[in-house]
């Protein structure tokens, strides 16, 4: 008993307050010289996420994933074969891409958000189910991934987006990380970025952090939303993210009601 006492202790909750855009109280992560771990040690202590089913949202075995928002439903097409190729996990929906979607509807429709009209921006974009649903939000969406990433993306847009009534608008272009980015992506900087799943490796945090920097004006807000897989990795982000930026966490409370999950953790970040 006295070490679960011991243990309560530590995983006292972090301070709330807003950054960016986002109109919700989010749980600020402080910097310090073990605050990334205290982070990740909370996280784990508190949503235990390798006690909760995996892919609850997704099914990485079917071609495709179909998914009501905005009053549309959405067919994003996936390849599971590519799956088997090292690297690449950007053809198939995982859980975070679709919590963070949902997210992003539900902070519209209780006046937390607004994507109408703003520039946004999604790193690692995969099958594009996330820009489809800010674009449907509103949203003047730039979605981008590597170049061999871009047929599938480009036919998801086509195809969900083609008949629709859009209240913004959706293009798709490549990003590598860490390498300069075109000046559409950047003039003017974004209002929103969005990112589902791309906190998986050491070597990419680095390339990412530089992008986000690249990106990040004083008026842009960041959503990141991860799979739960690797505390290691997502200690290294957050140390590394600290230097240049302020990180909140989302509580599940401030998720859509029907997708949230213990596997999955949501950041807003907003630049120094």
């Amino acid at each position: 008993m006295e070490n679960q006492d011991e243990g309560d202790e530590e995983l006292a909750p972090p301070p709330m307050g807003k950054l960016g855009s986002y109109g919700g109280e989010v749980m600020l992560v402080i910097p310090g010289e073990e605050s990334a771990a205290e982070e990740t040690m909370f996280l784990w202590g508190i949503q235990q996420p390798t006690l909760s089913k995996p892919n609850a949202f997704v099914s990485q075995s079917s071609l495709q994933l179909c998914l009501d928002s905005c009053g549309h439903s959405l067919s994003i097409l996936q390849s599971p074969s590519s799956l088997g190729t090292p690297g690449v996990t950007g053809s198939v929906m995982w859980d975070s891409g679709v919590v963070l979607g949902k997210f992003l509807e539900h902070s519209v429709d209780s006046g937390m958000l607004v994507l109408q009209g703003k520039k946004t921006v999604e790193l690692g974009s995969g099958c594009g189910l996330v820009g489809c649903i800010a674009a449907l939000l509103g949203g003047e969406v730039i979605l981008t991934d590597l170049p061999d990433r871009l047929r599938l993306l480009r036919k998801n847009i086509e195809t969900n987006m083609k008949h629709v009534s859009l209240r913004g608008s959706i293009t798709a272009t490549e990003l590598t990380w860490g390498e300069d980015p075109d000046r559409e992506l950047i003039d003017p900087t974004p209002d929103f970025v969005l990112g589902s799943d791309v906190v998986y490796s050491e070597e990419a945090v680095v390339d990412l952090l530089e992008t986000l920097g690249q990106l990040s004006g004083p008026n842009t807000t960041i959503f990141l939303a991860g799979e739960l897989r690797n505390d290691a990795i997502l200690e290294y982000f957050l140390e590394a993210a600290m230097n240049d930026f302020k990180i909140g966490r989302v509580d599940q409370t401030l998720w859509h009601p029907d997708y949230r999950s213990n596997r999955v953790v949501l950041y807003v970040l907003v630049k120094k």
